[in-house]
């Protein structure tokens, strides 16, 4: 719980400096570090990183995020947890609904200083693709790892969903539809729930109320 206040408490201070206006200088400078200096429309780096990051940013889609928990759901349901499945199933659906609420509230832009290589219609902060890869990889990577009992299995997994959150918010960066600050105040966020979410199974597992093999008195890590 610590760790998910602080996260929150992240997300609060760069929201306010969003706000403020005062990442401005910070947002551009990294934004433009990213592209060639004669020509801000040409990115950084050969032909083959631009189609990588366009690969990557997809993970954090909606329908890949969508599709990613409905098999880690199917799974479940399969091994006999149906409880963890309904948890994993309403704490991704209230993230994704948490993520809209913050995106209509906020109502910031996106960055017009350098071109997008990908088309976006939605608003700018926080970063959807940063907040849902961190509330989907993050909560399904930690109550997956908690249906193990070997601490390699658990830390593969976990470290797993933490490399793919942190590879979505970069390609976003990378490709120019969101400051870095979205990217940050999406991480923060997304961070925070599934910690939060964490916590939750753990109590949960100790009273035996959704299924768990891995020691109650353990993180997933």
């Amino acid at each position: 719980m610590l760790a998910a206040a602080g996260f929150l408490f992240g997300f609060a201070v760069i929201a306010n400096a969003v706000i403020e206006g005062d990442t401005h200088a910070f947002d551009e400078r990294l934004l433009v570090a990213f592209r060639n200096p004669a020509d801000p429309a040409d990115p950084l780096g050969p032909q083959w990183l631009k189609i990588m990051m366009l690969d990557i940013t997809a993970l954090g889609s909606v329908s890949v995020l969508s599709l990613t928990t409905l098999i880690a759901i199917g799974y479940l349901l399969i091994d006999g947890k149906r409880a963890v499945a309904g948890f994993i199933a309403v704490a991704i659906a209230g993230g994704a609904g948490l993520s809209f609420a913050l995106k209509s509230g906020f109502d910031r832009p996106r960055p017009d200083l350098v071109s997008h290589l990908v088309d976006v219609h939605t608003l700018s902060f926080p970063s959807g693709h940063a907040m849902l890869s961190a509330v989907t990889f993050l909560t399904l990577g930690a109550l997956l790892a908690r249906t193990q009992d070997s601490r390699r299995r658990r830390s593969y997994i976990v470290g797993t969903a933490i490399f793919l959150t942190l590879l979505v918010g970069s390609s976003r960066i990378y490709l120019g539809v969101h400051w870095p600050t979205d990217v940050l105040g999406g991480w923060c966020a997304g961070s925070a729930w599934a910690l939060a979410c964490w916590t939750l199974a753990l109590a949960l597992q100790r009273r035996g109320r959704i299924e768990g093999q891995a020691p109650a008195d353990t993180l997933p890590v």
